[in-house]
């Protein structure tokens, strides 16, 4: 952002928001708007509220709008969506820890946001979509006509995730495929979900990914199911001349 004084004595605000490709003009509209009427709250809906939250912390100053757009994009996060949560929870720059090239950018311009949409995304992955989907419960007869099981569901949006986010989520306890939360349970899923990345986001990565079952390992000692990820040897050829 920057000024440039005019003959009149008004300043020319310039705004590159080229720069910052979460701040759309139509965000950034309802965020100027906000400044001169809080009726702009009425104007965020749940496919600009990232926008608006973006612009707001852009120019400072407004907690309560902020609070509001977070709050939309929050409730915004469902079964449909996920997968694009996913996606821009993957974009956000990671906060600098001293390893982080120096031409790259280093902040998010969501500030302290970005964490708690990280934060939502994995409870939402978690906690809220295997309950959602009811995959705790053992399916009853389908039939084709009635479409894919909730299980089904969730191992396609699982195929789909990041690896660090997906060996996490997996290996958490509370992640529950089924009516206990057995290890078993989430030892199966894994398996089932790493099938499916194999022709999906892992394929042509270079890298194999395994899950492990550590028979003992449940008894108050974290997690029994460990996801690993290993680049694959290049062959060797022997040549004779």
């Amino acid at each position: 952002m920057s000024t440039s004084p005019q003959v009149s004595g008004q300043r020319a605000i310039y705004v590159h928001l080229d720069q910052e490709p979460e701040v759309t003009a139509e965000g950034f509209a309802i965020a100027l708007g906000y400044l001169y009427s809080a009726i702009s709250l009425n104007l965020i809906r749940p496919h600009n509220a990232r926008s608006v939250l973006a612009a707001g912390c852009l120019l400072g100053g407004m907690d309560d709008l902020c609070a509001y757009a977070y709050e939309a994009c929050r409730q915004s996060i469902s079964v449909d969506t996920i997968g694009n949560w996913v996606e821009f929870i993957d974009s956000i720059p990671s906060s600098s820890d001293g390893t982080t090239t120096p031409d790259l950018p280093k902040t998010s311009i969501f500030g302290l946001y970005a964490q708690r949409f990280r934060d939502d995304v994995f409870h939402f992955l978690v906690d809220t979509l295997p309950e959602f989907l009811d995959v705790h419960h053992a399916p009853s007869d389908r039939s084709p006509a009635s479409g894919p099981s909730g299980r089904d569901v969730l191992l396609q949006i699982y195929s789909r995730v990041p690896f660090e986010m997906f060996k996490t989520a997996v290996e958490s306890p509370s992640f529950r495929v089924d009516p206990t939360g057995s290890d078993q349970a989430r030892f199966k899923f894994a398996k089932e979900a790493i099938e499916l990345r194999k022709r999906g986001i892992a394929r042509g990565s270079g890298a194999e990914e395994t899950v492990v079952l550590a028979f003992g390992g449940g008894n108050g000692a974290g997690s029994s199911v460990h996801i690993t990820r290993k680049m694959r040897k290049r062959p060797l050829w022997k040549v004779n001349v």
